[in-house]
């Protein structure tokens, strides 16, 4: 969606719904940030009935001073003058409790167990995608609008996801659990445009947002100290325990299982003279195991809270060993990979084995043949080794 122009009544709007703009009410989730901006400002350029609304999710004075945050302090003062520029009325939403609950506790609990956690899903999948469209909703609204960088087609079967044209800004890998049902009801007016052109609409709409910087990390964790956040959640997260090698050895001891992620190589506190690398976290022995690069490759895994947008069933396409591209981390571009079974739950088996495979991760399939369509995805329940010496 560019310059889009007003369909003729009884044809369908930019937004693919069947009456004119002026008559289609749409809640537009503002953050604060360029994109949200520029989404609020296109929509009513065309003659949308558009609310902004604004959620506030965590206490204003921490996070006024956090440069690149979202949804407090200088953000909710930016996403209301937009509104005032745009002409549109704009609701802040006191988000701040279900945020805590939903999103930071479970960052915490997560970190504990011995896993990496992406709360920036969980933000999606509960407080946008749930709480605010259950809002939207209770508005009227046709729809709700959002800066995310994805696109939503109409399939034969239905709504579909789709990866972002601009694949430097997708953000597929942290919308794989938005469902048929949400997906229905959302509209992505960027996901076909690329970041250079949304600048540009910001200037053109005259937006005081216009020349602010992108949101960069946890927009709870202030200067990326994801440990620190944790502790304070969770004062217990600072046990220590040993650092072992693969081999058995003790080679340390380390002051908490939150401190270390897989794949980690800097930090660990020791030396053998061989480079080393976090293998695998266990939180019950509070362990840390290390070891060799190869450890890393991880030749299938299992996944949780899956969420399947695919053609057919979850169960069907794993019976045939369905051909998939499969994504671990959001840095890194879908593999090739298969669906199958380990036991009784779904699993993914790559190719070529993959390195540094994390539990609490999500794991996000695509189509083989478009490479451009999410089939779904969940989170890491448990890696199936390439390497003997390490179980699931």
């Amino acid at each position: 969606m560019t310059d889009t122009k007003i369909a003729p009544a009884g044809e369908l709007n930019s937004l693919g719904l069947p009456k004119p703009p002026s008559e289609t009410r749409v809640v537009a989730a503002m953050s604060g940030g360029v994109d949200s901006s520029v989404v609020a400002a296109m929509l009513a350029d065309e003659g949308y009935d558009v609310v902004g609304i604004t959620l506030q999710l965590y206490d204003h004075g921490a996070a006024i001073e956090k440069k690149g945050a979202c949804c407090a302090g200088q953000d909710i003062h930016d996403a209301r003058n937009v509104a005032d520029q745009v002409g549109i009325p704009h609701y802040v939403l006191d988000y701040e409790s279900r945020f805590k609950e939903q999103v930071m506790e479970d960052f915490a609990d997560t970190y504990m167990a011995g896993s990496t956690p992406i709360p920036c899903i969980r933000c999606n999948q509960t407080v946008k995608f749930k709480d605010l469209l259950a809002t939207a909703k209770e508005l009227g609204a046709d729809c709700l609008a959002t800066g995310h960088y994805i696109r939503r087609t109409d399939g034969p079967d239905g709504s579909e996801l789709h990866r972002a044209e601009d694949a430097s800004r997708d953000q597929s890998y942290f919308l794989f659990a938005t469902t048929r049902e949400q997906l229905d009801y959302l509209r992505f007016p960027l996901g076909g445009l690329p970041k250079t052109r949304v600048r540009e609409l910001a200037e053109k709409y005259n937006l005081p947002v216009a020349s602010k910087p992108d949101s960069q990390d946890i927009c709870f964790v202030p200067q990326g100290s994801y440990a620190d956040v944790v502790k304070k959640l969770r004062p217990a997260a600072g046990r220590g325990g040993e650092i072992v090698h693969l081999d058995g050895r003790v080679l340390g001891e380390h002051d908490g299982v939150i401190h270390y992620t897989i794949g980690q190589r800097r930090g660990l506190g020791v030396a053998t003279g061989e480079p080393l690398f976090v293998v695998k976290i266990d939180a019950a022995t509070r362990r840390v195991i290390v070891g060799p690069r190869e450890a890393l490759l991880t030749a299938g895994l299992t996944m949780e809270e899956l969420n399947w947008l695919g053609d057919g069933s979850l169960e069907a396409a794993c019976d045939k060993g369905l051909p998939v591209l499969a994504r671990v981390r959001s840095t890194r571009e879908p593999l090739p990979a298969h669906l199958g079974w380990s036991g009784d739950e779904p699993a993914v088996f790559f190719d070529i084995p993959e390195e540094g495979v994390a539990k609490g991760q999500a794991c996000v399939l695509y189509d083989f043949s478009s490479k451009s369509r999410v089939l779904g995805g969940g989170f890491i329940a448990s890696t199936i080794a390439a390497d003997e010496r390490l179980s699931a």
